[in-house]
């Protein structure tokens, strides 16, 4: 059957984001939640364990604060507090840590380290999944169970001023606040003005128990400029003021016999070295938590601060404050806290988390019996039964006291193991989801390998064996056999699965199409052999069809990748292996080349002539063959163009190893030095301003030969633009300009150069559709299609940090040399281009610094030239400037092919 490249490329595509999305819902696991709708309530906590039919003597505990001040830092690294620096960046903080009556603690978020997602972790106690971080980006209303709905319910007066996040999440629930947006990273003054403002009035006054401040300054700071910027210690110096003002307040405040207020410092995720987050680095995920209160003890040193859990905090605050629990918390009593109530008090405490903890057990785990912290709890729950009987009759012995003691040891393990079981369920995977996605997915894959020669031929048509593949005796025998697995998996599963809770009509259908996918592949890889595909120079002549060294390494390459992709530890570290199949097919292009111009040069020499079954280029008066002059960049002679060509994958071998030392990316070894951090440095400003110079001029004498004389003029303004606007931001100098400039926006110069990026646009449009519409020029085409390039060239040269030029312009570089030298003069067909392209865009994205993690991903360039936060355009250019690398070559791939298709119909 035969089916048009266009219909079959759509039908590929849908199939391949069906196949991703099903390995996708395996791969992120359903965070775990109790399946009870409603709330916790006072009325349902249980009665004290009690052994004997006395009566329970205690239900409800008593509050332990009377007031809780929540100052939540946004990006605070646990070593801005309690590094070798904290003392210079928090001096009033640190002093409280050292002397104060204070706890501290480095408190351990997990991952996504995300605002939103760490967020509902501090307010339900439950353990966020990994599709929080698209809603973050629109927060709706939080319907689960959580603390600050349960502190409305007890008739607690709430005020927030911050991150406008928590309105969103908590709409109606705060007595007074006031929301700022999050997202317009450029601004970091403005946005904790907004917050600080109200303080004054808001202490002075008494009609409110709960305050929470979100600030989020600091985490703007770190997506601008990284953690070690100079912005960074005023920035802490002036949260440290902050709280030295609201502490201050709370203390003149307290009463005689009132209950003691808590102060609460703390951050909802890390800050990376390259002052993002989202990942699972020590830095983004370790953040101080600093509770202060008249209540506790009074230090007499530095101690070294114990980590735990971040969602500790959420029944910490519940039971400081009398309410209940959240329902889905996973958290644990932070013990310390309530160390100095009575050892009744503290054991009860104990026992409502150890209840809450063991009924999410019961809901979430089938087998919660066997659970070795549900036996835990149970066995303490029994011991403290005996506890307090003893208590209740008036036994006041030490051996009574160290057996209280001892059952408080026994609730703390089980509270801890409990929790651990309760989080790991984050972990589990739903693997035979995953198996199917990845099955399809490399199925597609090898089907659009094997139909790539023929759907980008002249034809634009596929023949797919749809018709044999389906009536064959194999295609039922899968069905039935695939069916048969999916029975017997679906029916032995321990635990839930995806794939096997759907219908099975749909679950009929993939397996169909898996079948008939396999049936079709062995159909097209026979009829691969049995006859020559057609006149591709790459491919031997004679009777069968043979692949070269280059094909074998592109299609064992793409396979091999997509195989590797099943394994976590490929994932993280991913860029390892585009590195390695780019260094490979360098050196397997070299050995072509070398073919090429030796082989040749020595089979024709003289008059000998080219044999019938060898495709030849005719000799040269030199004596061997000869291509077409290289008139765009200036070279002449067959002599300077082989060795030109000789040169090509050495010099990108050499771009190559040069950019992997320019910013470290991956997991493993991301938190080494780089050429970027040193490059970014202040003492090292003037070397980045020359090479971001010689960048930018490089890059228009690449681009600027396919553009008409008005995008060249357009193009060169653009790029001082580019220049300007990174000067003005403080990251390069100009010659006339002190390092230590005041810095700026710099919006008005970025959206200088949006003018000339939409004037190349246009013109390059305009080409376009004049050759469409009004004559149809191929060399117009050619030329617009060159100008839209350039336009997206300079929008991403606008976007990228001033260290990452050098990227661009590699890139450009390695694009007009393999254009030039090797895809044209080696007569590389479509199908070995396209798969060529797509390997060095791959390269390419990990060449600008990013990763599979989220933390890589630089917010801060969707508000270059923006005065506020604009969604849209936002989102975009994050976007572009994230994917710019696999963009940059997908357009150059159009743009290349549309060339030589030009060159050939002429």
């Amino acid at each position: 059957m035969r089916v048009r490249s266009s219909f079959f490329a759509s039908f590929c595509l849908v199939l391949e984001v069906l196949s991703v999305a099903l390995f996708l819902r395996g791969f992120f696991p359903v965070p775990v939640k109790s399946s009870f709708s409603s709330k916790s309530k006072l009325s349902d906590l249980p009665d004290e364990p009690f052994t004997g039919s006395s009566p329970n003597l205690s239900k409800v505990p008593d509050p332990i604060f009377k007031r809780v001040v929540i100052v939540l830092i946004d990006a605070l690294r646990e070593d801005f507090v309690f590094g070798p620096n904290g003392r210079k960046y928090m001096p009033y903080t640190r002093h409280l840590v050292e002397r104060g009556s204070t706890h501290s603690f480095v408190a351990k978020a997990r991952p996504p380290t995300v605002t939103m997602p760490r967020i509902k972790a501090l307010t339900t106690g439950s353990i966020p999944g990994f599709i929080d971080v698209v809603m973050n980006l629109n927060s709706p209303a939080l319907l689960e169970d959580n603390l600050i709905w349960q502190a409305k319910m007890a008739g607690k007066r709430m005020v927030f001023y911050g991150d406008d996040t928590w309105v969103k999440l908590f709409p109606k629930h705060f007595m007074e606040y006031d929301g700022t947006t999050s997202f317009f990273v450029s601004d970091y003054t403005e946005v904790d003005n907004n917050v600080t403002r109200h303080l004054d009035n808001t202490l002075k006054r008494d009609d409110w128990d709960i305050l929470i401040l979100h600030y989020l300054g600091l985490d703007h700071i770190g997506h601008i400029s990284g953690p070690h910027s100079s912005l960074i210690q005023p920035k802490l110096m002036e949260m440290d003021d902050i709280l030295k003002k609201i502490h201050g307040s709370l203390i003149l405040k307290e009463t005689e016999g009132a209950l003691p207020y808590l102060l609460v410092l703390c951050g909802d995720h890390g800050m990376s070295e390259t002052g993002s987050h989202g990942g699972s680095s020590a830095h983004e995920v370790n953040t101080p938590l600093v509770l202060i209160s008249p209540a506790f003890k009074r230090k007499v040193g530095m101690e070294k601060p114990p980590t735990i859990e971040q969602v500790d905090l959420t029944p910490t605050l519940a039971l400081g404050l009398g309410l209940p629990i959240s329902q889905n918390s996973v958290g644990r009593l932070i013990q310390p806290v309530v160390e100095e109530a009575s050892l009744r008090d503290q054991l009860r405490f104990l026992h409502l988390n150890g209840h809450q903890l063991s009924c999410l057990l019961k809901d979430s785990m089938p087998a919660y019996e066997k659970e070795e912290g549900y036996e835990q709890f149970r066995v303490a729950e029994k011991s403290h039964g005996n506890w307090l009987k003893l208590v209740v009759e008036g036994n006041t012995s030490e051996v009574l006291n160290n057996m209280g003691k001892k059952v408080l040891k026994q609730y703390l393990e089980a509270l801890r193991v409990m929790s651990a079981a309760l989080s790991k369920q984050m972990g589990k995977y739903d693997m035979y989801s995953m198996v199917v996605g990845v099955v399809l997915v490399f199925q597609l894959l090898l089907l659009l390998l094997l139909a790539m020669p023929e759907a980008l031929s002249g034809a634009s048509e596929v023949d797919l064996p749809v018709s044999s593949a389906l009536l064959s005796l194999p295609f039922y025998l899968l069905c039935l056999l695939l069916f048969s697995v999916h029975m017997l998996v679906c029916t032995s599963a321990e635990s839930a699965c995806y794939f096997c809770s759907l219908p099975w009509g749909l679950v009929f259908g993939a397996v169909a199409l898996s079948s008939a996918l396999l049936c079709i592949l062995v159909s097209m890889a026979a009829r691969k052999g049995a006859k020559p595909p057609g006149k591709s120079p790459s491919r031997a002549s004679g009777g069968g069809w043979s692949l070269s060294e280059l094909d074998i390494l592109l299609l064992a390459g793409t396979a091999g990748h997509t195989l590797s992709l099943s394994a976590s530890s490929f994932v993280e570290e991913e860029h390892q292996v585009w590195y390695f199949l780019l260094n490979t097919l360098c050196l397997v292009v070299f050995q072509d080349v070398c073919r090429k111009y030796f082989r040749e040069r020595s089979a024709n020499i003289g008059v000998i002539g080219c044999s019938e079954d060898k495709d030849c280029l005719p000799p040269s008066k030199e004596g061997y063959a000869v291509a077409s002059p290289l008139t765009d960049l200036g070279v002449t002679g067959a002599d300077s163009e082989r060795w030109l060509a000789l040169a090509t994958p050495l010099l990108t071998l050499a771009c190559c190893r040069l950019l992997r030392s320019l910013n470290q990316t991956g997991v493993q070894w991301v938190h080494l030095p780089d050429l970027g951090h040193w490059l970014n440095s202040s003492e090292h400003k003037t070397v980045l301003s020359l090479l971001a110079a010689m960048s930018l001029a490089l890059i228009y004498f690449l681009v600027q030969r396919r553009c008409s004389w008005v995008s060249k003029i357009a193009l060169a303004l653009g790029l001082l633009g580019v220049y300007s606007y990174r000067a003005a931001v403080g990251n390069v100098v100009l010659p006339w300009q002190h390092s230590g400039g005041n810095m700026s926006k710099g919006t008005m110069k970025a959206r200088f150069v949006y003018v000339f990026i939409l004037g190349i646009f246009f013109t390059g449009s305009k080409d376009l559709l004049r050759s469409q519409v009004i004559t149809a020029d191929a060399r117009l085409k050619s030329r617009g299609l060159w100008e839209i390039y350039s336009g997206v060239v300079l929008l991403v040269a606008l976007l990228f940090r001033a260290h990452n030029l050098p990227v661009l312009c590699c890139c450009l570089l390695v694009q007009s040399l393999m254009a030039q030298f090797i895809w044209k003069k080696l007569h590389y067909d479509a199908a070995q281009t396209t798969i060529m392209h797509y390997w060095f865009g791959q390269a390419f994205f990990y060449f600008q610094g990013n990763s599979n993690s989220i933390a890589t991903v630089d917010i801060s360039v969707g508000f270059v030239g923006l005065e506020s936060y604009v969604e849209a355009p936002a989102v975009f250019l994050t976007a572009l400037s994230t994917y710019a690398g696999p963009l940059l070559w997908a357009s150059h791939l159009i743009c290349y092919l549309s060339s030589e298709n030009r060159i050939g119909s002429g």
